[in-house]
């Protein structure tokens, strides 16, 4: 390490250009990072919030609980010890003459186990056009007790309640009754029956009787979420982004200290020739490559936590330090893994060979 730091400190132009590179390279990973994270809170959020194992659709909705639809004679067929139904409605809600807001609304009997807290306000009574809305709209500007025109048929609903920010498929969330979420779809005279998406189960057996077992599936959250259409391929992407990232670095530390290992033949010589053996030559390298990667990443990890705090709130950003802790490794093992190539050369060279004799 001695060495290592000795060559960094007579070197310092050079290894300071490839420290910055390696913390251009990691700040884009702790960034993108956040990102991933961020949108995909904003894709899942919602359903993680009801704290349930298992939810019930029916067998044609491909895993999608928009798709699918549970008649009232079916619901009464299917028993579960510890849930809820739902539907699940995506539109929109007037914030002005001119502009409107997209949402993602959730209707649950008043008294349903997956009800979020409430943390400002009152819980929504059934038969009431009343609704709780997440916080991330009440940020927006909307307020306990006004009004608001939802939908396409612009049905006045009361807002009574806020809970914490909650999203589905980057949506904010509002819960409000079954009547109400009829008269958004349908209008206000229409005499329609409540109609149901899915059943949340919270915990326990669920049991469905045989007459439509064939017509439904029970499915797993994990699977649920994995199925809300764009999540996986969005976070396939910004992983793949990260993974190419990390590519780079192997590329980029591995052809530097190579080309510094090419440029410095005849001093390794010189040092074999003294008897300095190969093992401590090696080390100095990859003691290089660690104090590079390491100072880079570090200084990295602190501007991406600075700049979590200056980005915009439209931008879905939210920091995971077991990711950033996780990458943050991998950057500096692929930093060292990117100078073993150099290890070859050094053990290839010839002392009388590299002095001139």
């Amino acid at each position: 390490m001695f060495l290592a730091l000795r060559e960094i400190r007579y070197n310092k132009a050079r290894y300071t250009l490839i420290g910055a590179i390696i913390f251009l390279i990691a700040y884009v990973v702790f960034i993108l990072s956040g990102l991933s994270v961020g949108l995909a809170s904003q894709f899942k959020q919602a359903v993680l919030d009801w704290k349930a194992e298992k939810v019930v659709l029916s067998t044609s909705s491909n895993n999608i609980i928009s798709a699918s639809q549970i008649t009232t004679d079916d619901l009464s067929n299917i028993h579960v010890e510890n849930g809820s139904e739902l539907s699940l409605f995506s539109t929109s809600m007037r914030k002005s003459k001119s502009e409107r807001d997209n949402i993602a609304i959730i209707a649950l009997p008043d008294k349903s186990k997956i009800m979020p807290e409430v943390l400002e306000g009152k819980k929504f009574t059934d038969n009431h056009l009343e609704m709780i809305i997440s916080k991330k709209l009440a940020n927006q500007g909307y307020k306990i007790g006004q009004e608001v025109s939802v939908g396409n048929n612009n049905i006045k609903i009361k807002i009574v309640g806020i809970s914490k920010s909650s999203s589905y498929s980057a949506s904010p969330v509002i819960y409000t009754s079954f009547s109400a979420l009829n008269q958004i779809k349908f209008g206000e005279k229409s005499t329609s029956t409540s109609s149901v998406n899915a059943v949340v189960v919270k915990s326990g057996k669920v049991k469905i009787d045989s007459s439509i077992s064939n017509q439904y599936k029970v499915l797993s959250i994990s699977d649920l979420i994995n199925d809300i259409p764009g999540y996986s391929a969005q976070n396939m992407t910004l992983s793949a982004m990260i993974y190419f990232l990390f590519l780079i670095v192997l590329l980029i530390i591995g052809v530097f200290m190579y080309v510094i290992t090419l440029q410095k033949v005849p001093i390794f010589g010189i040092m074999k020739a003294q008897g300095i053996s190969n093992r401590i030559i090696m080390n100095s390298l990859l003691g290089q490559s660690f104090i590079i990667s390491l100072v880079g990443v570090f200084v990295a990890f602190i501007a991406s936590y600075g700049t979590s705090f200056i980005l915009p709130d439209a931008m879905p950003f939210e920091i995971s330090l077991t990711n950033w802790l996780l990458y943050a490794l991998i950057l500096i093992i692929v930093s060292i893994i990117g100078s073993l190539f150099s290890i070859i050369t050094i053990r290839k060279i010839d002392p009388t060979k590299a002095i001139g004799g």
